[in-house]
């Protein structure tokens, strides 16, 4: 998978866990299709400008 997922408007923090994840709600198999390298990029993928994720996690 070819994301920079730090740059992806679905990349969120998690307080409780203390750290990041995707906010997408996949099933096993869109997850395993993903982590499987069939996706050349990830079809979720929504690039944010810097103000906007930091918006976001405010």
């Amino acid at each position: 998978m070819k994301t920079n997922c730090e740059s992806c408007m679905n990349y969120a923090y998690d307080d409780e866990y203390d750290e990041y994840y995707c906010i997408i709600d996949m099933d096993e198999d869109e997850y395993y299709s993903l982590m499987s390298g069939s996706h050349a990029i990830c079809p979720y993928y929504r690039r944010g400008d810097d103000y906007t994720i930091v918006r976001k996690q405010i």
